[in-house]
């Protein structure tokens, strides 16, 4: 995808408004000599762990799926990554000249403009994209905090509640991305799924989960309720 640098800083502007911050020369030459606009379809790898990071990615549509583990394997989901957001595994191995700890695969047909390291140290010396970038690296530490707590605290049962919870009030996608997410297998989900279906909390349909009842789903998230029937 080709894009000249005033449309790419249109483009980026809504969605980081801190970009505005920048000296509109050093934007304008960053983006013409040291970014790459990439159109990626979904279920590709833009990044894996243990890699160097090519640079720092600034979504302009789709999303991307953050995780520890083997891509095609079992994996645990840190974060997800939409317009407007930063990555923290590529700030992280940015600003600490390391190694990618997380690989990023897309979940759907993504635009983003990829910024060169080089690119990415200029912008950060200018204070207001550096305090968003800290900013933003601040709120998803404290997401992958509590991502911590629950999976050493927390029972399956009630993250999976708490999960499905978090999308709405039908869920679109298929066991194993649920199980994904939660970095399980696809049985223990299913299972646990059916269970919640005998309670009536929930309908259980072709790659789509309906909830029925999201109060009791709440109670078990918040370790109120009883288990649901086995």
């Amino acid at each position: 995808m080709t894009a000249s640098p005033s449309l790419l800083a249109q483009r980026l502007l809504p969605l980081y408004p801190t970009l505005a911050d920048l000296p509109a020369t050093l934007r304008d030459t960053t983006l013409a000599e040291h970014a790459q606009a990439l159109r990626v379809p979904e279920g590709q790898l833009l990044f894996d762990e243990g890699a160097p990071c090519r640079g720092f990615p600034m979504v302009l549509s789709g999303e991307v799926r953050v995780a520890r583990g083997t891509p095609n394997g079992r994996s645990l989901e840190l974060y997800r990554v939409g317009p407007g957001e930063l990555c923290v595994a590529s700030t992280a191995c940015l600003f600490g000249r390391s190694l990618l700890m997380a690989h990023g695969i897309t979940v759907q047909p993504t635009e983003l403009v990829v910024l060169s390291p080089v690119a990415f140290e200029r912008w950060t010396a200018v204070d207001g994209f550096r305090r968003f970038v800290f900013g933003m690296f601040a709120d998803r530490l404290a997401d992958l905090m509590s991502l911590a707590e629950a999976v050493a605290f927390q029972r399956l049962d009630q993250r999976l509640a708490s999960t499905l919870l978090g999308h709405g009030s039908v869920v679109h996608g298929t066991h194993q991305a649920l199980a994904d997410e939660l970095g399980t297998v696809r049985e223990i989900i299913t299972r646990l799924l059916k269970r919640f279906e005998r309670a009536g909390w929930l309908a259980i349909g072709r790659e789509r989960v309906e909830i029925l009842d999201a109060a009791a789903l709440r109670a078990l998230a918040a370790g109120t309720t009883p288990d649901a029937p086995a």
